[in-house]
């Protein structure tokens, strides 16, 4: 089966720092995906590199089965950032509508998708508000919906828990459920490990640039707690 993504000994570095060193794992097609490491472990490096926000040093890089470079394969991507920079001035709808557009949806075809995923995400009734009205958490639930627009192939989580209350960690958790259930792809990048240890079968552990762990989470946790074997892992670095 082709893998939704998969990094060939990539190295990146910025000037003289190296970001990430001979990184080499795949993402299974199917199911949900953690990367997990400490901070400045490299992660969201590679996530860059997998958008094309970023161009590597050395290796090679696929998504969706195409070379990276491949910008075709971004139209089945959603990709949703813990720090989002929207348009304040713009309705949580007109985002919307303006991000399809973008997308290349049809008009006709977004008069019946925006509704229904404002509704999905709990912002129905708050459709035609600006956005600047919105709480740190409101706007996560809106980047969630924009990241599903596209009904995407591979859906990128990028700590995406940042602001959200009890509500939005729910239906985050359904999200993922229910994309995993449809045969779909979830990578998702965060710190909450109860979640991971939840919703993720699989995960790679970076640290200092490096992989130092890929393979079941069941298996990294073994009879112990997945914040113990992270620590672990986190305290040996990258030798």
């Amino acid at each position: 089966m082709t893998a939704a993504a998969a990094f060939d000994q990539i190295t990146k570095t910025y000037g003289r720092v190296p970001a990430v060193r001979g990184v080499s794992l795949s993402v299974p097609a199917g199911g949900a995906f953690a990367l997990l490491g400490p901070n400045r472990a490299g992660k969201t490096t590679l996530i860059k590199l997998l958008l094309g926000l970023a161009h590597p040093t050395g290796g090679t890089a696929t998504r969706l089965g195409a070379p990276v470079s491949d910008r075709t394969t971004l139209a089945r991507v959603g990709y949703m950032h813990e720090n989002h920079a929207f348009p304040r001035y713009l309705s949580a709808s007109e985002l919307l509508h303006f991000y399809g557009g973008l997308s290349g949806a049809s008009a006709a075809a977004l008069d019946a998708r925006v509704p229904e995923l404002l509704a999905r995400v709990g912002l129905a009734d708050r459709a035609r508000e600006p956005i600047a009205r919105f709480s740190k958490g409101m706007v996560q639930r809106l980047g969630l919906a924009q990241a599903l627009l596209n009904d995407p192939d591979l859906l990128i989580l990028d700590e995406p828990t940042e602001g959200l209350d009890l509500f939005g960690r729910q239906l985050l958790r359904a999200v993922v459920r229910e994309r995993t259930a449809a045969g779909k792809t979830v990578l998702l990048v965060s710190h909450v490990l109860p979640e991971v240890d939840e919703l993720c079968s699989r995960a790679a552990v970076l640290v200092e640039g490096k992989v130092v762990y890929e393979g079941a989470v069941a298996d990294l946790k073994r009879d112990r707690t997945l914040e113990a074997a992270l620590h672990d892992l986190y305290s040996k670095g990258a030798q």
